[in-house]
């Protein structure tokens, strides 16, 4: 199944209150809201984050602004205050989230090329490492 990055299809806005991130996606079309619905889970999110999210993550639809509200509880490692993180502030959590790697069929894929979506080219700062 192939992958593409969040941010092909979305972008966002993100910020902090104590040990809380919280992270807005909105889809670039309305058409790619459904694709963000069923990929952008707090499931996924926790796999995604690992350690670094210690809480819940609830998400918020808000269907008529084709977006999703992320929060994530014991995220910052404590607070901008607390934490020992180079970078302990909810912005870098949205830009996480924006590369998170996200599945698309064949169709919704060739779907997405029409509209005229540009494919981002980067590395993904936390997929996993192979060992050689």
């Amino acid at each position: 199944m192939p992958k593409i990055h969040l941010i092909d299809i979305a972008h966002g806005r993100s910020g902090d209150k104590g040990d809380t991130s919280n992270v807005c996606v909105f889809a670039r079309k309305p058409e790619y809201y459904d694709i963000i619905i069923r990929e952008v889970t707090p499931e996924r999110l926790k796999s995604y984050f690992g350690d670094m999210v210690k809480g819940d993550i609830t998400r918020y639809e808000v269907k008529t602004l084709s977006g999703i509200n992320l929060v994530m509880h014991h995220a910052l490692g404590g607070g901008a205050t607390m934490s020992l993180r180079l970078d302990s502030l909810g912005k870098s959590m949205g830009s996480a989230v924006m590369r998170m790697k996200i599945n698309v069929s064949e169709e919704e894929l060739e779907d997405l090329k029409k509209s005229g979506m540009t494919l981002m080219d980067y590395e993904d700062p936390y997929a996993e490492v192979e060992n050689e």
